[in-house]
């Protein structure tokens, strides 16, 4: 699983935009935020701010061009937990996994707020919407 559109407050289409990319296997999906120029996996309290569009075998070449999504506010995304969230309430937020696809169970400086769940195990479904981590439990990328 990835992150994956799953609803879009106002209903409308986000459009594809077209930025260099860091020296990344990109898959569909994969949460990545803009670092010295390059887009790069985004990770733990880090931030995405787009979403890759593209999925290649091989790493890429710093600059080579994909196609992307911007994240905002009004997309909700569904994906994955990484690790049992039992103890993950709705409107908590959550860190990114390191594979840049799917969300932890960790709240502190959490960037993605978990909207709701189909269960707790690591697998099932949960929806979110990236929003940054809250000022007052630090994070960030």
């Amino acid at each position: 699983m990835a992150f994956m559109i799953h609803s879009v407050e106002g209903g409308y289409i986000p459009s594809w935009e077209y930025q260099p990319c860091s020296a990344i296997t990109p898959v569909v999906g994969m949460a990545l935020y803009q670092n010295a120029g390059n887009l790069a996996l985004a990770s733990g309290t880090t931030t995405p701010t787009f979403v890759s569009m593209t999925e290649r075998t091989a790493a890429l070449t710093a600059g080579d061009i994909i196609p992307v999504l911007r994240v905002n506010e009004d997309i909700v995304f569904e994906t994955e937990w990484s690790a049992a969230a039992t103890a993950v309430k709705r409107g908590q937020k959550v860190t990114i996994a390191s594979d840049g696809l799917r969300v932890t169970a960790t709240t502190t400086g959490g960037v993605a707020r978990v909207v709701d769940f189909d269960g707790t195990a690591v697998g099932d479904k949960v929806r979110v919407q990236i929003t940054g981590p809250d000022p007052s439990t630090g994070g960030g990328g």
